[in-house]
């Protein structure tokens, strides 16, 4: 079954030498060669303004790039985040990203009582983050705090479950055949969509 996959880069450094750009790459030859649509979007390369209140949060447009974004979400199947652990946490600009484009009446709508209607739901998700700690100290020391909050009170919240994850530590020492490991990883999760 052939699917429509968004690839969301959260770098927001445009160097095409990031191990995450990498990554993404490999990520999406495995999905085109497997047939399915991909469309990718990329942070380094959008203005994205921070949202300074609840009144523009929930009464203001996003920005012409990233209305186009909604756009790919909405015809996406399968969404796929790509970032580095800034912090401990995904850059400022993600987020900033997730709070213009994930709006009332485009990701989620309000209700009288309970929960608000998950605009988005339908979608998988996929999760890939990279970091200079071991990845088992970040999942087990720090419980994957940031990955946890991505999950469930963010791509959760509008409606996008399940979501999967893959985590790289330690990559500043990560010898070449490891990176390429990587590398083969990411084109095989591409071709299934998974």
């Amino acid at each position: 079954m052939y699917r429509r996959i968004v690839i969301l880069q959260g770098h927001p450094d445009p160097d095409q030498a990031r191990l995450g750009r990498a990554l993404a790459d490999a990520y999406a030859y495995g999905a085109m060669s497997a047939g399915h649509d991909i469309r990718r979007i990329d942070i380094a390369a959008l203005d994205i303004p921070f949202l300074r209140g609840q009144d523009e949060f929930e009464n203001g447009t996003p920005p012409p790039p990233l209305a186009e974004a909604q756009e790919a979400l909405a015809w996406a199947e399968h969404v796929v985040v790509f970032f580095p652990l800034w912090l401990g946490d995904m850059p400022a600009r993600l987020k900033a990203f997730f709070e213009q484009v994930l709006r009332p009446g485009f990701a989620f709508a309000y209700r009288a009582k309970g929960f608000p209607e998950k605009r988005l739901a339908g979608r998988t998700g996929h999760v890939v983050i990279t970091m200079g700690m071991p990845a088992f100290a970040y999942r087990w020391f720090y419980c994957g705090h940031s990955l946890r909050l991505l999950k469930r009170n963010i791509l959760g919240f509008v409606g996008i479950a399940p979501v999967a994850d893959t985590i790289y530590g330690s990559i500043a020492g990560a010898s070449a055949e490891q990176r390429e490991l990587w590398l083969e990883e990411m084109q095989a999760l591409g071709a299934r969509a998974g």
